[in-house]
Protein backbone atom coordinates (compact mmCIF):
# COMPACT_ATOMS: atom_id res chain seq x y z
CA UNK A 1 0.00 0.00 0.00
CA UNK A 2 1.46 3.35 -1.00
CA UNK A 3 1.97 6.02 1.65
CA UNK A 4 0.31 9.30 0.67
CA UNK A 5 2.67 12.21 0.18
CA UNK A 6 2.31 15.20 2.47
CA UNK A 7 1.01 18.24 0.68
CA UNK A 8 0.57 21.80 1.87
CA UNK A 9 -3.19 21.15 2.00
CA UNK A 10 -2.71 18.48 4.67
CA UNK A 11 -2.49 19.74 8.24
CA UNK A 12 0.96 19.52 9.78
CA UNK A 13 1.36 17.61 13.00
CA UNK A 14 2.03 19.66 16.09
CA UNK A 15 5.53 19.09 17.41
CA UNK A 16 5.79 16.73 20.35
CA UNK A 17 6.04 18.49 23.70
CA UNK A 18 9.59 17.15 24.08
CA UNK A 19 10.55 18.66 20.73
CA UNK A 20 9.26 22.07 21.83
CA UNK A 21 11.17 21.83 25.09
CA UNK A 22 14.37 20.85 23.28
CA UNK A 23 13.98 23.72 20.86
CA UNK A 24 13.49 26.13 23.76
CA UNK A 25 16.50 24.74 25.64
CA UNK A 26 18.74 25.05 22.59
CA UNK A 27 17.43 28.54 21.85
CA UNK A 28 18.19 29.66 25.41
CA UNK A 29 21.67 28.15 25.12
CA UNK A 30 22.13 29.99 21.82
CA UNK A 31 21.03 33.29 23.41
CA UNK A 32 23.45 32.73 26.28
CA UNK A 33 26.28 32.28 23.76
CA UNK A 34 26.82 28.65 24.69
CA UNK A 35 26.51 27.44 21.10
CA UNK A 36 28.82 30.06 19.57
CA UNK A 37 32.05 29.05 17.90
CA UNK A 38 33.10 25.79 16.36
CA UNK A 39 32.17 22.37 17.63
CA UNK A 40 35.70 21.19 18.27
CA UNK A 41 35.30 19.85 21.80
CA UNK A 42 35.15 16.07 21.71
CA UNK A 43 33.20 14.36 24.50
CA UNK A 44 33.40 10.61 24.86
CA UNK A 45 32.23 8.38 27.68
CA UNK A 46 30.66 5.00 28.15
CA UNK A 47 27.09 4.56 29.33
CA UNK A 48 24.65 1.67 29.35
CA UNK A 49 22.92 1.38 25.96
CA UNK A 50 19.54 1.16 27.70
CA UNK A 51 20.09 4.63 29.17
CA UNK A 52 20.90 6.14 25.79
CA UNK A 53 17.99 4.36 24.11
CA UNK A 54 15.53 5.46 26.79
CA UNK A 55 16.75 9.08 26.64
CA UNK A 56 16.50 9.13 22.84
CA UNK A 57 13.04 7.60 22.94
CA UNK A 58 11.79 9.99 25.64
CA UNK A 59 13.26 13.01 23.85
CA UNK A 60 12.26 11.89 20.37
CA UNK A 61 15.87 12.20 19.24
CA UNK A 62 17.64 9.75 16.95
CA UNK A 63 21.11 11.29 16.92
CA UNK A 64 23.45 10.61 19.83
CA UNK A 65 25.20 13.93 19.11
CA UNK A 66 21.93 15.86 19.30
CA UNK A 67 21.02 14.02 22.50
CA UNK A 68 24.34 15.08 24.03
CA UNK A 69 23.86 18.70 22.93
CA UNK A 70 20.39 18.90 24.46
CA UNK A 71 21.53 17.21 27.69
CA UNK A 72 24.53 19.53 28.07
CA UNK A 73 22.42 22.59 27.25
CA UNK A 74 19.97 21.58 29.98
CA UNK A 75 22.76 21.15 32.53
CA UNK A 76 24.60 24.33 31.55
CA UNK A 77 21.69 26.62 32.32
CA UNK A 78 19.98 27.30 35.60
CA UNK A 79 16.40 26.18 36.07
CA UNK A 80 14.21 29.29 36.42
CA UNK A 81 11.66 27.46 38.56
CA UNK A 82 14.35 26.20 40.95
CA UNK A 83 15.83 29.71 41.07
CA UNK A 84 12.43 31.19 41.96
CA UNK A 85 11.75 28.58 44.64
CA UNK A 86 15.20 29.20 46.12
CA UNK A 87 14.66 32.97 46.21
CA UNK A 88 11.22 32.72 47.76
CA UNK A 89 11.70 29.79 50.14
CA UNK A 90 10.01 30.34 53.48
CA UNK A 91 8.31 33.57 52.42
CA UNK A 92 4.57 33.93 52.12
CA UNK A 93 2.59 37.14 51.90
CA UNK A 94 1.52 38.64 55.25
CA UNK A 95 -2.13 37.92 54.48
CA UNK A 96 -1.55 34.30 53.45
CA UNK A 97 -3.44 31.80 55.59
CA UNK A 98 -2.29 28.21 55.39
CA UNK A 99 -5.16 25.77 55.48
CA UNK A 100 -3.61 22.72 57.08
CA UNK A 101 -6.73 20.63 56.55
CA UNK A 102 -7.02 19.65 60.22
CA UNK A 103 -10.44 19.92 61.86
Amino acid sequence: MAVPKTTSAQPKRAPRPAARIQAAVLEEARRAGLLDGDTSEHVSFRVPPALVDAAKREAGITSTTELGMVALALLAQSDPVADFLGRTAGRLGPDHDLDTGSC
